[in-house]
């Protein structure tokens, strides 16, 4: 895998933090245990000031949400994406407003 591929844009300064919730055993939220296992570390890296929370619970839809400025918020649900998935969807929630 080629080290641009686990590469993160900068996300935007108007980002105040990103949340992740999952099931730690639903078949549906794999692929974002899959992205915490491997890409949270340099998603991190790459945005050091920003809050990422991780919340697991039972049985809960796997989504990331992304809250903005002014309290705004966007969400995205993540049932059964790959961790590629994941980090597409972050990185577009990164980029909006």
């Amino acid at each position: 895998m080629r080290l641009s591929v686990l590469r993160f844009a900068r996300l935007n300064p108007s980002v105040k933090e990103l949340r992740l919730h999952l099931c730690q055993t639903g078949e549906e939220s794999k692929g974002v245990r899959d992205f915490v296992n491997t890409r949270y570390v340099q998603l991190k890296r790459d945005n050091p000031t920003l809050p990422i929370l991780v919340r697991e619970c039972s049985g809960v839809q796997p989504r990331v949400w992304a809250r903005y400025e002014l309290g705004k918020e966007k969400s995205v649900t993540l049932t059964n994406a790959t961790a590629e998935d994941v980090s597409k969807h972050i990185e577009s929630l990164g980029k909006a407003q």
